[in-house]
């Protein structure tokens, strides 16, 4: 009788374990649960390449040509761990022989702000909907945070001509990941591609204003807004693993080999988690945790997908033991970085041009933890293996090390 897995989430890492399984095991059942009604897509397209004129259509993931089950609009409501069954809201059960949780995370809101369109904590294809819309010449957009969503939205909703105002907290942009004087860099490019900062303050009060929002900034700016969108973070879903009575802290507690652990952290037969969901024990020298970027999410799908097949077959568990990178598009400056970029860390900056092309390390007592790539390309490889050697290095020795 063939294996059958279930997928609960619809995004990159449950779509990449699909096309794992489906090489690994291509007589197994593979059926795909995802509460959003579209199929699985590329998530980071939605504040990068489908604001530089991409196609809606070159962001969706076929998995179902590949003869997976998608089951769209369907939200999975419990999970018997011992009987192997997943519970759908329509009260349909689904038998498994493995699972793999990939429930991702949820978009943080923010209570002082309307809780529906024109306001979107963005995270999903039906806000980009909603942004698009609402966005262009003539429109005027509000994004709340200064993180990786909210200044790549904020670019994107710039490119197609929207009137684009940012409030953060923050003194500047990028300020708790980039060294200080490229936060400001970055933010005085902002600002002259006409993008309206307001950095060191929050959102006072907003109330509904006909078809906008209308918003009192902390620094006593007011304005009416055709879109208010919010990117301040994600939490992750771990709520149908934590009522199965696996081990969830911030995030589903995996193994090495992305088993979902019980609570005294013994792996649960036929249960796997990955992606932004997943709580893993990435390579030394780093701490068990999360990470929510693109690289992490299909290779840890993959790597999950793979297991999930071996242990169906009987065949011993293999460790993840990827560190993965992620990458930005900020206007006409790019990057690439892995490990911590943690602005309270000592930083060693070897630029080419200052603040427009070089490297940037990060170090924790004298070992190199994170590496930022600005505009400088075909370096992540070597950027991993010199975060994952732990070695100690002074600031000096780091001058050069990587081609810029």
């Amino acid at each position: 009788m063939a294996n059958r897995y279930v997928l609960i989430g619809g995004g990159l890492a449950s779509a990449a374990a699909a096309k794992a399984l489906r090489v690994a095991d291509p007589e197994g059942r593979v059926t795909l649960v995802t509460s959003e009604v579209d199929p699985p897509y590329r998530r980071p397209h939605l504040s990068k390449a489908l604001w530089k004129g991409g196609d809606v259509a070159k962001a969706m993931l076929d998995v179902a040509s590949s003869g997976v089950e998608v089951r769209t609009g369907r939200t999975a409501k419990a999970v018997d761990v011992d009987g192997r069954r997943v519970e759908l809201d329509d009260g349909e059960t689904l038998d498994y022989d493995q699972l793999l949780l990939a429930t991702g995370a949820r978009a943080r809101s923010l209570p002082v702000l309307p809780a529906a369109p024109p306001v979107v904590a963005y995270r999903s294809l039906a806000d980009y909907r909603v942004a698009r819309e609402r966005s262009g010449e003539g429109k005027r957009a509000l994004v709340v945070g200064g993180g990786f969503v909210g200044a790549e939205l904020a670019a994107g909703l710039r490119d197609v001509g929207t009137d684009v105002h940012m409030v953060f907290p923050e003194t500047a942009l990028g300020a708790n990941r980039f060294p200080d004087g490229l936060a400001r860099a970055v933010t005085e490019r902002y600002v002259s591609r006409g993008v309206s900062v307001h950095a060191g303050t929050t959102i006072e009060s907003a109330e509904r204003a006909g078809q906008c929002v209308r918003v009192r900034l902390g620094d006593g700016f007011v304005g009416e807004f055709d879109l208010v969108a919010v990117g301040v973070g994600a939490a992750p879903n771990t709520e149908l693993a934590a009522a199965a009575g696996l081990q969830v802290s911030d995030g589903v507690e995996v193994d090495a080999a992305l088993r979902a652990l019980d609570p005294d952290g013994r792996p649960v037969p036929g249960v796997f988690a990955a992606g932004d969901v997943a709580a893993f024990p990435w390579p030394e020298p780093f701490a068990r945790g999360r990470i929510e970027h693109e690289d992490a999410a299909v290779t840890m799908g993959a790597h999950a997908g793979r297991q999930m097949a071996a242990a169906a077959h009987g065949q011993a568990p293999a460790p993840y033991e990827h560190l993965p990178f992620f990458y930005s598009d900020l206007f006409d400056d790019g990057y690439e970085a892995v490990g911590r970029l943690d602005g309270r860390l000592q930083t060693f900056e070897d630029w080419q041009r200052p603040a427009e092309e070089g490297v940037v390390y990060y170090l924790d007592e004298g070992r190199v933890v994170g590496v930022l790539l600005w505009n400088t390309w075909g370096q992540v490889d070597a950027a991993r293996e010199l975060v994952l050697a732990a070695q100690r290095v002074t600031p000096a020795s780091l001058a050069g090390r990587l081609p810029r």
